[in-house]
């Protein structure tokens, strides 16, 4: 017995903790961005949306860009998504970037080279965004766009992400990968920074600190904190609730800009 009563106190005070944060995002918007790959098992996928259950449950208004595998039906992949969140009695609709004219692009061409339908975003329209979250569905959606004349084409997942939070000025924008954030050292978790200003950001870019992947990674944040996002988080989604303790304790987990 008092080992459960010491169980039952221990959730208590966690609960009590999250109070401050709770009430800070009630009734906001926070974006969440994650892959469909391989490194995302199915339990840990499980748990990630009973979180996003639970952000919807106290207040918290979630909208889902997901990132899927290469040869993977994107449109197949956000229904899903949507069907594992009703499960939970949670309404959730899947829907792509081409509906309502919500993500407008143009070809991309890096240098020149035609790389096929991959578009640039070029305007963000929340029309359908808003009437979703207007009648209480959480919005799953596909990183496809449209161009003037009517072409489908596919939008990197974090630019898509980016564009929408920053076209429906989100509270938060979270990216749910496979590294712990940014670290100092990428190859020592242990160097890990918390916290990061645009300034700070942009120096670790220029010395060089973040390269590679996680450049456009982070300059896509700082793109969406320019854009209006009140802040952007790079966070580890192979750790169990890592939006929750993100979100709701002091420290968080990952790489906060």
């Amino acid at each position: 017995m008092d080992r459960y009563l010491e169980n039952i106190e221990h959730k208590a005070a966690v609960l009590c903790d999250a109070l401050p944060y709770i009430r800070d995002f009630v009734h906001k918007v926070i974006v969440i961005e994650y892959d469909c790959g391989e490194w995302l098992s199915g339990v840990e996928e499980k748990k990630m949306i009973k979180d996003i259950v639970l952000l919807k449950s106290i207040g918290v208004i979630p909208i889902v860009v997901h990132r899927t595998q290469m040869g993977v039906d994107k449109f197949r992949e956000n229904k899903r998504i949507a069907k594992l969140l009703e499960l939970y009695d949670t309404k959730a609709i899947g829907i792509c970037g081409k509906d309502g004219g919500m993500l407008q692009v143009e070809k991309k061409m890096p240098n020149g080279k035609d790389i096929g339908y991959v578009g640039d975003i070029k305007s963000v329209n929340t029309e359908v965004i808003d009437t979703l979250l207007e009648n209480d569905f959480i919005p799953i959606i596909a990183p496809i766009g449209m161009d003037d004349k009517g072409d489908t084409y596919n939008i990197n997942a974090d630019d898509a992400a980016c564009a929408i939070a920053g076209g429906i000025r989100a509270e938060k924008l979270a990216f749910l990968t496979d590294v712990e954030g940014v670290c100092m050292n990428p190859k020592d978790p242990s160097t890990l920074v918390s916290v990061l200003n645009l300034i700070e950001a942009n120096k670790l870019i220029e010395s060089g600190v973040i390269s590679g992947g996680m450049l456009p990674k982070v300059n896509n944040c700082i793109h969406a904190v320019n854009s209006g996002v009140g802040r952007v988080h790079i966070l580890d989604g192979r750790i169990p609730h890592c939006l929750l303790l993100e979100i709701f304790t002091d420290k968080g987990i990952g790489t906060a800009i």
